[in-house]
This record gives C-alpha cells, structure tokens and sequence, in this order.
C-alpha cells in the first residue's frame, strides 16, 4: 500500500472524517484519514481467534501473572502530590456507593460561537497561552517576531494533555504539567511557504511540541488560576534527551548519533495521558509517522512493510523536518522513527530529571495511557492505538510501588512500567449477527454488549530478560512493531480507540471511540455497531484488571439523539445533549464521567460533558462547556470547585488565513488566535484550601 505524502493546505474538508477540518488533518496527524487504512490483516472483526493460539497464549499469561502477584508484599498505591476529594460541587455526574450525584448544572447550548461558554452561574478565564513565558528570561510573546530560543521557555503550541498536582509545600499552590500535541505553521508564521520552511520556523516548531511544566497559584477573590515562575518550571520539546528502555532496545533503535539505541532526543504528537500514584505524568506519542519522510529510496520489503503499517512516509513529509535533519529521513537513519511512537513518564517535581520511553508498553499511536492500581497493588496501564481498525492494550506490571514522595521513591517507582506483561484486546458480543446490520439499532436484549479476552503480546521479567508470545517474533519485534503483533494474534479491530481511563470509585475502564467512516456494513459488530460511523461510541469495560478476561457494553453511541442510531445508556434521549466524536474521558473525584469531544461531526462547536454511569440516570448526558470556533477540547480536569480544559488549534477552519483569521479568542480585538489552557468555576468560589480535596488518590486518575 502506498502512503500519500503531505499536501499543501486545501479550502476542502476531507471527505469521511467528521466536522473535522482538512488543516487540521494535515497537521495534527498527515490527513492519516485520507490515506489508506494501515490495517490491511484479514483479521476477523469480531477477535474469531484461533482457539489454540488464544488458549496458550491465556496460559501462558495467567502463570505470569500469577507468579507477579504473589512474589511480593502489597503495597498501597498512594502518593501525596496527587489530590481528591469527596462528592464534588461542581456538579459531578455518576455515583460513588451506587448513589446518583446530581449533575448540578443547566446544560449549555450547542453553539458555534468563538469563545468558551459555560452554563449559568459558572466563569471561566484563560491561565496560560502559547507563548506566554516559563522559565526565567523568556521574553513576552511577539507573533510577528518569534524565534527558537524564545518559544523554548514559552509555554508551547496545541496543548492537549493536562495533569495538575497540588503542592503541599505552597499554600494554593499547584503543578500543571501539559503536553503540546503538534504545531500547524501556517497559523503559526506569517507567509509560511509549506514546499520551502526556513530553518528558524522549523526549529520554532521543534521547541513548540513536548511539553510544560509550570506552578499555578488560585488568583484572589475567584476560581482563576495564573502562572508563576517557580522553581519547577520546565520546558520539554522534541530537542531535549530522553532514555529509551526495555525490549525495544537494540539493532532495531541504534542510529548513527546513537549506537547504545537508548539515548533519542525529544517526544512528538504528545497526545493524552495521565498521572500515576507515585506523582509522575505519563503522555502518549501518538501520530508520531507524519514527521518523517525521505527523498531517498527505502528498499528492504519489511522495512517498508513496517513502516506502510505505521503510515510512514516513503516520499517527502509535509512538514519537511528531513532537509533540516537527517534524522527524520527514514532512507538516511532507518531506525530513527522506531525511538517513537511510546508512552513517554516525566517526573514534574524534578527538573533536571531525563524523562523516560516506556517500550514494554509497546509502540504503537499511543491517544494516551492510564494507570489503575489493584486492592492488591498490581498496576495495570491502559492504552488505545488511535487509527481506524486499531486495537485497545493493556500492560499488567509485575514490580509494586515503592512508597514515598521523595525523588528516590520517583526513580524507583518509574521502573514499574519497565517489567510485566503487555496485552491486546478481542471483543465478542453476545447477539446474533444477524441483529448487528450495521444500522445501529439495538439487538433484541436491549443493548450492545458481550465478553473480551486479553491476549499476551510479551512479557518482561525483572532484570529486562523478555519473552514473545507471538510466534516467529522476537521480544524486540514486539515492542518495536507492536502493532504486527496485535494483528497476528487477531485482536479486534476498533473505531479509532482514544483515551481509556478507569473510574477512581468503580475500577470500571471506559473507552473512547471517536469514529470510523471507513467500516461497512459488512465488517460491523456489536462493538463497532454502525457502518459509516462519524460519530463514535464510549464502551465501558468491567475488566478483571490483572487477569485476561472483561466485560463489556456501549455506555453511549453517539450522534443526535433525535435520530434512530444513537444510543444513551437506556436514559430518555429526548432530556440529553446531543454529542459527537468523543475524543478524552476524565473522572471527577466522585467518580463522576466527563467526555470531551473532537471533531463534531453534528455542526456546533466541541465540548465537555458530563456523562451519568450509574443509577437511574444512567447515560444522561449534558454539555458542560464548549470551546471557541475551530477549537477542540482537550485534556479535561473536573475537581471539586474547579474544571481544566486545554482549548487545542482555536480557528483552525480551512479558508483561515492570518490575514484573516476565523478566529480572535482568546485575545479578542484583531488578535490571532492562541492555544491556551483555561479554567473554569462556579460563581462565588474563591479558592482557598481543599479546592482539589485532601488525601491521595489510590487507583484510577482524576483527568485524562
């Protein structure tokens, strides 16, 4: 299969992706939707897998695991920098207990207006924007003047991830720690010439990705928070080392700079993520394959087989980073692009720190990961491979977690992610085939639900020693080209799994689905219930987290509920907000559900949204907030007084030009538009101690 190369901006969105803007397509992932599906496996759609592969694989699994549970003391997964609370009053949806929370707010309106709307008795206000400044010296943002250095210690360009700890040294004080997905240069720069970038406006987009950590303080007299030049402050771009370790390490990541394969400099299309109980911020790579691309002539057929099934150039790249670095230049340096494509762990409290690539989690286009922490203290990472056809992992740890708060205890707690087994998902639903016709009605139980088995793909024992559970493939080979190995065990192809994250109260996972024009009638299941699916799905999982087998139903599908296809936990639609494309999902520290969206496909702007898991109101789903025109809603944080959204690509239409920009927030006037961070509150909070909650969070995140 070929893989077309980047084009230059077109005035036309790209046919089958949603509400999603062609601009966006082409830089926020290379207009992967446009190409061809990478997944080419004839793999059954509903995880038919062969019975003997599937039983020795699930043997071999349950041996493993069970040797990790019972090899050492457990452990409470606790940590100090992170904050809770009790049932929350900003109006957290779900149960804690199996008691509803009233939701506690009017639901906005479906809009398309260029600013953030909250409900009634509820503001909101920017905290940090591209550009603003980090670390020390950093000069206040100048569009029309910008330069590498500068935009080095200013906070980078579309946010996405966001992770907030409280710090229990400075009153009010608090860590925020978010990643910077992609950059989109012709919003960024004045005349961009996509054919012929300067080397100053690449080496900008270079420091404007990765990631920010900044202090916060709550602002007097209201729920607003503003930056702080504190000691914590960092910049992480895709220039800044990091170690790359477990089985991936070896001929398949050596390079010419770096002959040990583990030292790869910088992280790119940082997508979600989420913190873990030992106070550090994990990110996913995620459409890492756009960013490289070659003049050159790749010969080798399984390089080429490899790198077609990660949507890897063999042409030049839009963005043309391989003219300014060999580097990106698959012909020039083959295993450059196998560094990327991680879950990527930084330690926020230590500046100096070398954050790390976790690949016994495997490498794949990582939405993001989330941890969740057994009552015997098994660690449990959760993870979706965000393409069309792509499949849903887990990685079940074998090492506890070692308490304490301190850098020691850090250190040695971010090896949890290095020992233990990875796993991919198959789905199998309980209704007649012939009941799932692709229209989205519902079978005649009532609902779209079924049984999954985790199949091993590795596992990594302690010391690094690993084993392959995929035949004719190596430990190396998994890690590296994990995606392969999903396929040869005949994982269970996905509409394009986003963010996966387990409630904190519930242990229950729940996955996002965004969409998948793509699927036919024919290749439907109960699962994946809708041919034609532009607006996706939220499955909730009721997983047996350290074993190998899970429940499942659809908890939304998604659309208008006026119409026929859409689905809301058996709550009366006519009383719901319409929803679509669900891109992250959050928890309160109640338990409450919050989706956030990307791309809707229904004609009004995204937003966040609460979403009832349990109760009477199950799958009532109300819309919370919305973010400017062109903008996409990211990384949301709900806590107790107090919710976080990162405003991603604001005015990103295509048509929009810098002449004429399709949008103004968050400035106003005749100002460009700038990715920015914003919190919300409701009226007549004003901070104050215990507004994220006291205590620690001992399973699950508080956000995505």
């Amino acid at each position: 299969m070929s893989v077309r190369r980047l084009l230059p901006i077109a005035t036309a969105p790209t046919p089958g992706i949603s509400n999603r803007q062609h601009v966006t397509c082409v830089y926020k992932c290379g207009d992967q939707c446009a190409a061809p599906v990478p997944n080419t496996t004839d793999n059954p759609y509903f995880g038919d897998i062969a019975t003997e592969i599937s039983r020795r694989g699930a043997l071999k699994a349950a041996g493993v695991v069970a040797l990790a549970v019972g090899a050492t003391q457990v452990l409470p997964a606790t940590a100090a920098a992170q904050g809770s609370s009790a049932a929350g009053s900003l109006g957290p949806t779900g149960s804690t207990g199996g008691a509803t929370i009233d939701t506690g707010f009017a639901p906005v309106a479906p809009n398309t207006a260029d600013a953030v709307t909250v409900p009634a008795g509820y503001s909101s206000d920017v905290v940090i924007r591209w550009g603003d400044p980090v670390l020390p010296g950093a000069p206040e943002f100048d569009f029309e003047n910008q330069t590498a250095a500068a935009q080095a210690m200013q906070y980078g360009y579309n946010c996405d991830l966001a992770v907030m700890f409280p710090m229990d040294d400075r009153d009010e004080r608090f860590l925020l720690t978010v990643n910077h997905e992609y950059t989109t240069e012709p919003s960024m720069f004045r005349g961009y010439d996509s054919s012929a970038p300067t080397r100053e406006q690449v080496e900008i987009a270079w420091a404007a990705h990765g990631l920010t950590v900044v202090e916060l303080a709550s602002r007097a007299g209201d729920g607003g928070l503003d930056p702080v030049m504190g000691s914590y402050n960092r910049r992480i771009t895709a220039t800044t080392p990091f170690e790359l370790r477990g089985p991936a390490v070896g001929p398949l990541t050596r390079t010419t700079a770096d002959p040990t394969g583990t030292r790869v400099l910088g992280t790119l299309n940082n997508c979600a993520g989420g913190h873990t109980p030992w106070g550090t911020v994990l990110s996913g790579e995620e459409n890492f394959n756009q960013y490289f691309g070659t003049t050159g002539t790749v010969s080798d057929p399984e390089r080429l087989e490899a790198l077609r099934r990660y949507g890897v150039s063999v042409s030049r790249s839009g963005r043309r980073w391989e003219e300014f670095d060999a580097r990106f230049d698959p012909a020039a340096e083959p295993n450059e692009v196998n560094r990327f494509g991680y879950v990527v762990e930084v330690d926020p409290w230590d500046p100096t720190s070398t954050p790390v690539k976790h690949s016994a989690m495997g490498r794949f286009k990582h939405e993001g990961a989330s941890v969740h922490v057994t009552g015997d203290g098994t660690v449990v990472a959760y993870s979706g491979d965000d393409e069309r056809f792509d499949y849903l992992y887990k990685f079940v740890s074998s090492r506890r977690i070692t308490p304490g708060t301190g850098s020691a205890a850090r250190a040695e707690n971010m090896k949890i992610l290095d020992e233990g087994t990875l796993y991919v998902a198959t789905f199998s639903g309980n209704s007649p085939a012939a009941q799932i016709d692709g229209s989205g009605t519902l079978p005649a139980d009532g609902a779209f639900d079924g049984t999954g088995t985790w199949i091993p793909l590795l596992t990594v024992a302690p010391g690094g020693n690993a084993v392959s559970h995929v035949p004719d493939m190596t430990p190396e080979q998994v890690a590296v080209y994990t995606r392969m190995a999903g396929d040869r065990v005949g994982a269970t192809k996905m509409d394009r799994p986003e963010d996966v994250e387990p409630s904190p109260t519930t242990g229950k996972v729940y996955m996002a689905l965004t969409n998948n024009t793509r699927r036919t009638t024919a290749n439907v299941d109960e699962a994946n219930p809708r041919h034609n699916n532009k607006h996706g799905q939220v499955v909730e999982i009721t997983d047996d987290h350290a074993g190998t087998t899970f429940g499942w139903n659809l908890l939304l599908v998604c659309g208008d509920p006026a119409e026929a296809d859409s689905y809301f936990g058996g709550f009366d639609k006519s009383k719901v907000s319409p929803i679509s494309c669900p891109d992250n999902v959050a928890f309160d520290p109640a338990g409450g559900l919050w989706v956030s969206t990307d791309g809707n496909a229904l004609g009004f702007n995204d937003g966040l949204y609460s979403v009832a898991t349990e109760g009477p109101n199950r799958g009532e789903t109300k819309l919370f907030l919305t973010v400017p025109v062109g903008a996409e809603t990211c990384g949301p944080l709900v806590f107790d007084n107090r919710a976080i959204v990162n405003v991603q690509h604001p005015g990103e239409k295509d048509g929009a030009t810098i002449e004429n920009p399709a949008s103004h927030w968050p400035d106003g006037g005749t100002s460009q538009p700038r990715p920015s961070t914003v919190v919300a509150w409701r009226n007549g909070f004003s901070g104050g101690a215990g507004s994220l909650g006291s205590g620690s969070l001992p399973t699950g995140l508080i956000g995505s």
